[in-house]
């Protein structure tokens, strides 16, 4: 699906290290936008409010563009978001407050490989454990979920709806 043009939008709000809610005009209504091409740990995760307060000192009251690829299985945006004229999932990847969501970056989002290998080499946010904080964990012998398992994150969808704006 091609982009559509950018729309200058103010941040009203962060639900965590991916999602944002924007007011853009017109009519000057509230939208939840999910940051295209990454993921990072759901609320009650692992690093969660870390990496939700990356992208509120990043983000939040702030104006910023977002380009509208498609909109995932939440009704929700996903677009490509640049705030205080930084690309917000470049952001959240380099720092390690988010991992590049290889299902959904096939096309178009290959500089951000680069930016979660260093992150990952200089075991930052999120990469200072082994394991990534979504990666469930199973016991060798069992192979059922050890008592500190981490649920996988939720899985878009393999056809979104095609975005109508």
């Amino acid at each position: 699906m091609p982009a559509t043009a950018a729309l200058l939008c103010l941040v009203i709000g962060v639900t965590d290290g991916d999602t944002l809610t924007v007011r853009c005009p017109p009519p000057d209504e509230r939208v939840k936008v999910r940051i295209a091409a990454i993921d990072a740990p759901e609320r009650g995760r692992p690093y969660s409010r870390l990496s939700r307060q990356s992208l509120v000192q990043l983000c939040h009251g702030q104006q910023a563009f977002v380009q509208a690829r498609d909109v995932d299985r939440y009704d929700r945006i996903v677009a490509d978001v640049r705030c205080q004229g930084k690309d917000a999932a470049q952001h959240q990847v380099a720092s390690g407050m988010a991992r590049v969501y290889d299902r959904y970056a096939q096309e178009g989002y290959s500089y951000l490989y680069p930016q979660q290998d260093k992150a990952q080499s200089q075991r930052l946010g999120i990469w200072k454990k082994p394991s990534a904080p979504w990666r469930r964990k199973r016991t060798p012998a069992s192979g059922t979920p050890a008592s500190n398992a981490v649920a996988p994150p939720n899985k878009m969808r393999n056809e979104l709806p095609k975005l109508n704006l």
